[in-house]
């Protein structure tokens, strides 16, 4: 598969898979605030430029816990697909099926664990003929080792390893888009430090002004 491929907006789909409060606590790969803020910033540009969100949980009653809530408070437009039992969730007709319902061919996959929740069906999905780029940094595992191990699985079936803000930044394509303050507020929860950029920025702007 070429890798030369990009992300519009018009032709993928998110799927967020297992981002679950009992998991969360398994994962040492990443600082678990962080893993969140990146989900809420896809979840925010996802809603902006109207890309499907589909979401789902393993079993939301049970010790892996119930979906971060900021996802669908952030993309009230997302689906969630309920699993009966399933690991794998494209082993969950109806998630498939609300898949295929997107008509999307390309697919921006998240999840915890990155091993399990993103490798299965990222790895399901690609055989399937979909694309897929595999968010990492939206993602969580029990270790840095898995998370390589994972990586080279998901890069040898197919999968493209892509952070948020590549993700983002693709979709973006310029900033004189139409809404790129809210590109921005998305980016700042992926780059906390680039708020500061932003406010530096308006004040250097402010200052000239004032200089007149």
């Amino acid at each position: 598969m070429a890798l030369t491929t990009r992300i519009n907006a018009d032709d993928v789909a998110f799927l967020l898979i297992d981002h679950q409060s009992g998991l969360f606590q398994t994962v040492k790969d990443i600082e678990v605030p962080t893993l969140r803020n990146n989900v809420v910033a896809l979840s925010q540009i996802a809603t902006v430029e109207n890309i499907p969100v589909i979401t789902t949980a393993s079993e939301p009653k049970g010790p892996n816990g119930p979906l971060m809530p900021e996802i669908h408070e952030n993309a009230p437009h997302a689906v969630y697909v309920g699993r009966n039992g399933e690991v794998n969730a494209w082993d969950t007709p109806a998630f498939v099926e609300a898949v295929k319902n997107t008509g999307k061919k390309k697919l921006v996959i998240a999840g915890v664990l990155t091993s399990v929740c993103v490798a299965f069906p990222s790895i399901s999905a690609i055989a399937e003929g979909y694309e897929v780029f595999a968010v990492i940094d939206a993602s969580g595992d029990m270790s840095p080792l898995s998370t390589q191990v994972t990586l080279a699985r998901l890069q040898l079936a197919g999968a493209i390893p892509i952070t948020t803000t590549a993700v983002i930044s693709e979709i973006l394509k310029s900033w004189k888009h139409k809404d790129s303050a809210k590109y921005a507020k998305a980016l700042s929860l992926v780059m906390p430090n680039y708020q500061a950029l932003i406010e530096s920025y308006y004040k250097a702007q402010e200052v000239a002004l004032e200089n007149k």
